[in-house]
Protein backbone atom coordinates (compact mmCIF):
# COMPACT_ATOMS: atom_id res chain seq x y z
CA UNK A 1 0.00 0.00 0.00
CA UNK A 2 2.84 2.49 0.63
CA UNK A 3 4.36 1.83 -2.71
CA UNK A 4 1.24 2.50 -4.33
CA UNK A 5 0.68 5.66 -2.62
CA UNK A 6 3.92 6.95 -3.06
CA UNK A 7 3.69 6.28 -7.30
CA UNK A 8 -0.06 8.10 -6.77
CA UNK A 9 1.91 10.93 -4.67
CA UNK A 10 4.76 11.06 -7.52
CA UNK A 11 2.49 11.11 -10.60
CA UNK A 12 0.25 13.91 -8.81
CA UNK A 13 3.91 16.00 -8.63
CA UNK A 14 5.05 15.64 -11.67
CA UNK A 15 2.37 16.52 -13.06
CA UNK A 16 2.11 19.50 -11.05
CA UNK A 17 5.10 20.30 -12.09
CA UNK A 18 3.93 19.75 -16.14
CA UNK A 19 0.98 21.95 -15.30
CA UNK A 20 3.02 24.39 -13.65
CA UNK A 21 5.86 24.76 -16.55
CA UNK A 22 8.05 23.52 -14.22
CA UNK A 23 9.51 21.34 -16.92
CA UNK A 24 10.23 24.27 -18.98
CA UNK A 25 13.57 25.27 -18.95
CA UNK A 26 12.55 28.69 -20.64
CA UNK A 27 10.05 29.01 -18.10
CA UNK A 28 12.24 28.67 -15.31
CA UNK A 29 14.76 30.81 -16.76
CA UNK A 30 12.30 33.60 -17.22
CA UNK A 31 11.64 33.40 -13.73
CA UNK A 32 15.07 33.78 -12.60
CA UNK A 33 15.69 36.64 -14.98
CA UNK A 34 15.26 39.16 -12.17
CA UNK A 35 17.02 41.89 -13.85
CA UNK A 36 15.49 41.00 -17.33
CA UNK A 37 12.35 39.86 -18.90
CA UNK A 38 11.25 38.57 -15.08
CA UNK A 39 8.28 35.94 -15.64
CA UNK A 40 6.82 35.85 -11.54
CA UNK A 41 4.17 32.74 -12.13
CA UNK A 42 6.47 30.36 -10.64
CA UNK A 43 6.38 32.96 -7.07
CA UNK A 44 2.86 31.51 -7.39
CA UNK A 45 3.88 27.78 -7.52
CA UNK A 46 6.20 27.86 -4.88
CA UNK A 47 3.61 29.95 -2.91
CA UNK A 48 1.27 27.32 -2.95
CA UNK A 49 3.58 24.60 -2.49
CA UNK A 50 4.69 26.58 0.51
CA UNK A 51 0.63 26.80 1.67
CA UNK A 52 0.64 22.58 1.16
CA UNK A 53 3.49 21.18 2.69
CA UNK A 54 4.03 23.65 5.58
CA UNK A 55 0.89 22.81 7.46
CA UNK A 56 1.47 19.32 6.25
CA UNK A 57 4.67 18.99 8.32
CA UNK A 58 3.56 21.13 11.36
CA UNK A 59 0.66 18.32 11.72
CA UNK A 60 2.95 16.01 11.04
CA UNK A 61 5.46 17.17 13.69
CA UNK A 62 2.60 17.36 16.46
CA UNK A 63 1.41 13.73 15.80
CA UNK A 64 5.09 12.55 16.13
CA UNK A 65 4.38 10.72 12.80
CA UNK A 66 3.63 11.09 8.98
CA UNK A 67 0.52 9.86 7.63
CA UNK A 68 1.53 6.72 5.96
CA UNK A 69 4.45 5.87 8.52
CA UNK A 70 7.95 7.20 10.12
CA UNK A 71 8.51 11.02 10.07
CA UNK A 72 12.04 11.59 9.67
CA UNK A 73 13.12 15.48 9.75
CA UNK A 74 16.83 17.08 9.47
CA UNK A 75 18.10 16.74 12.96
CA UNK A 76 20.69 19.67 12.16
CA UNK A 77 20.63 23.26 12.31
CA UNK A 78 24.01 24.84 11.42
CA UNK A 79 25.18 25.47 8.03
CA UNK A 80 28.11 24.06 6.60
CA UNK A 81 30.66 24.49 4.25
CA UNK A 82 29.21 21.57 2.60
CA UNK A 83 25.83 22.77 2.23
CA UNK A 84 27.14 26.04 1.26
CA UNK A 85 28.64 25.10 -1.43
CA UNK A 86 26.00 22.26 -2.09
CA UNK A 87 22.98 25.52 -2.27
CA UNK A 88 25.74 27.37 -4.84
CA UNK A 89 26.42 24.28 -7.14
CA UNK A 90 22.65 23.65 -7.03
CA UNK A 91 21.86 27.53 -8.08
CA UNK A 92 24.19 27.56 -10.51
CA UNK A 93 22.75 24.35 -12.62
CA UNK A 94 19.19 25.60 -11.95
CA UNK A 95 20.30 29.19 -13.15
CA UNK A 96 22.54 27.63 -16.28
CA UNK A 97 19.99 24.77 -17.63
CA UNK A 98 16.96 25.73 -15.96
CA UNK A 99 16.17 22.50 -14.45
CA UNK A 100 16.45 21.24 -11.05
CA UNK A 101 15.91 17.36 -10.33
CA UNK A 102 12.45 16.60 -10.27
CA UNK A 103 11.08 18.87 -13.32
CA UNK A 104 13.82 17.12 -14.63
CA UNK A 105 13.22 13.85 -14.23
CA UNK A 106 9.11 14.75 -15.37
CA UNK A 107 10.40 16.11 -18.53
CA UNK A 108 12.39 12.71 -19.32
CA UNK A 109 8.18 11.81 -19.73
CA UNK A 110 8.23 13.93 -22.84
CA UNK A 111 11.83 12.87 -24.23
CA UNK A 112 13.33 16.10 -23.91
CA UNK A 113 16.57 15.69 -24.54
CA UNK A 114 18.01 19.01 -22.61
CA UNK A 115 16.81 16.85 -19.48
CA UNK A 116 18.21 13.21 -20.53
CA UNK A 117 21.37 15.38 -20.64
CA UNK A 118 20.36 17.18 -17.49
CA UNK A 119 19.53 13.85 -15.51
CA UNK A 120 22.83 12.10 -16.86
CA UNK A 121 24.86 14.95 -15.74
CA UNK A 122 23.34 14.69 -12.22
CA UNK A 123 23.77 10.99 -11.99
CA UNK A 124 27.64 11.71 -12.53
CA UNK A 125 27.69 14.45 -10.09
CA UNK A 126 26.05 11.79 -7.52
CA UNK A 127 28.63 9.22 -8.57
CA UNK A 128 31.46 12.17 -8.18
CA UNK A 129 30.29 12.80 -4.53
CA UNK A 130 30.11 9.35 -3.64
CA UNK A 131 33.08 8.63 -4.79
CA UNK A 132 34.68 11.01 -3.10
CA UNK A 133 32.68 10.89 0.37
CA UNK A 134 33.80 7.06 0.40
CA UNK A 135 37.39 8.24 -0.04
CA UNK A 136 39.57 7.93 3.22
CA UNK A 137 39.85 11.46 4.83
CA UNK A 138 43.64 12.81 5.27
CA UNK A 139 44.79 13.38 8.57
CA UNK A 140 44.36 16.92 9.77
CA UNK A 141 47.58 18.19 11.90
CA UNK A 142 46.72 19.22 15.71
CA UNK A 143 46.68 22.75 16.30
CA UNK A 144 49.03 24.23 18.71
CA UNK A 145 47.24 26.17 21.67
Amino acid sequence: MPALVALLAGLVFGAGLTVSQMVNPAKVLGFLDIFGNWDPSLALVMGGALAISCPAYYFAQKRGAAALGTLRLPTRRDIDLRLAAGAVIFGVGWGLVGFCPGPAIAALGFGATKALIFFASMLGGMAIFEAFAAAPQPAVAAQCE
